[in-house]
């Protein structure tokens, strides 16, 4: 995570507000909580994952064995039977 310079950012009363609680220290501002993104989601990891977990039921639908899904996309058998066996949040 990168900082930012408060002097550029914020108004000068706003900075000295804050260094009547925090002087010379980095502090992390949270996002506003409905524009946060869930994990994986800024870089396409989510989908990514969701398109490989779709494949594999579909794979094991079809008749593949969970041994040759778990060598086949390199997961562990468990991981295999964990995707198969989740269900979807409502």
């Amino acid at each position: 995570m990168s900082y930012i310079k408060a002097e550029e950012h914020l108004p000068e009363e706003l900075i000295k507000e804050i260094q009547k609680y925090i002087q010379g220290a980095q502090i992390y501002i949270p996002g506003v909580v409905e524009k946060r993104l869930h994990w994986g989601e800024k870089n396409g990891t989510r989908e990514k994952l969701e398109s490989r977990n779709n494949s594999i039921r579909e794979l094991k639908y079809s008749g593949w064995k969970i041994d040759d899904l778990a060598d086949h996309f390199n997961l562990s058998s468990d991981s295999i039977r964990k995707i198969l066996y989740k269900r979807k949040a409502s």
